[in-house]
């Protein structure tokens, strides 16, 4: 099991009072940072490459971010995404890893990934950057695993309590991804009701404010994981966003911590069912920080097993 991050990943710094700040990959470390954790194999993330960025995003988008040159005082993109001096670094870095995390499951290097990153990136379109992210690392893996590793059934698996419009969105029209997702409706980005199917491709099950983790289970063992084995992915890629949990100040869901291992069980038997076991997890979401460490060590630890 590998744990991908890089320091450049805490140099993005959208701004004090911002939510998604460098003390959240911190936390997710530090709780990492423990001897129960000690037989992960650590790796440096590398940066995505041009070519990879370009198979999901347009010239111009890639162009954006990679020349904009925010001072200390940040540039804004839109009311929630800033960036700062050292944020395109952290979104190369981001991306890179979960390219690399594939390329080394799909090589057999290790089984499974965890790639511990920011900025996050579900909510990047192909031309925009939009609610913290600039590039969508998780939608540029899945396009390097069909481009590189000839994958004809890639799954996209998202928990984060927002739905993943830009992964949605690049994807909307290719069979060879499956995108399922639950998160809260109504909520930011306004995307994400069941009615938006794609070409078939597309899972949606949006859940009402205080949803609780008997509600969340029942939609994933009775909707969500379903579709999951009928695709019969090659490979399992995860969108880990932490904060539908009952902490987390930006939603209303009421998830406990022992649901996203509840959870991670669940998808790593999917991808053992059919993937040979490859499974790739990239964090995104969660703000609330002694609940993102709590869940995201519950996730790594199920992992590992």
């Amino acid at each position: 099991m590998r744990l991908y991050t890089h320091p450049a990943c805490l140099q993005h710094d959208p701004g004090p009072g911002h939510p998604e700040s460098p003390a959240r990959l911190r936390a997710v470390l530090d709780a990492l940072d423990h001897d129960s954790f000690a037989a992960l194999d650590r790796v440096e993330a590398p940066r995505a490459s041009r070519l990879q960025l370009l198979r999901t995003h347009t010239l111009e988008h890639v162009a954006r971010i990679l020349e904009a040159r925010p001072d200390e005082n940040g540039l804004r993109l839109d009311e929630d995404t800033v960036m700062s001096p050292g944020s395109a670094e952290a979104a190369l870095r981001a991306a890179g890893a979960v390219v690399a995390a594939v390329d080394a499951v799909m090589t057999g290097a290790c089984e499974r990934a965890f790639c511990a990153v920011r900025p996050p990136g579900h909510h990047a379109t192909a031309d925009t950057a939009m609610g913290f992210c600039l590039f969508n690392s998780v939608a540029v893996a899945a396009a390097h695993a069909i481009a590189e590793h000839r994958l004809k059934r890639v799954a996209i698996v998202d928990f984060d309590v927002h739905h993943g419009n830009g992964t949605q969105d690049i994807f909307a029209r290719e069979p060879k991804v499956l995108y399922v997702s639950s998160h809260q409706a109504p909520l930011y980005p306004g995307t994400g009701d069941a009615i938006e199917t794609g070409v078939g491709n597309i899972v949606n099950a949006p859940l009402p404010p205080d949803t609780r983790s008997q509600e969340f289970r029942q939609i994933w063992d009775g909707l969500l994981l379903p579709r999951l084995h009928d695709f019969r992915p090659q490979l399992v890629l995860i969108s880990a966003g932490f904060d539908a949990h009952r902490l987390d100040p930006l939603a209303q869901l009421q998830l406990e911590t022992e649901d996203y291992a509840w959870l991670t069980d669940r998808l790593m038997h999917l991808a053992d069912a059919h993937a040979h076991g490859r499974l790739v997890s990239s964090l995104e979401g969660g703000y609330d920080l002694a609940a993102l460490a709590a869940a995201s060590a519950a996730h790594v630890r199920e992992l590992m097993a």
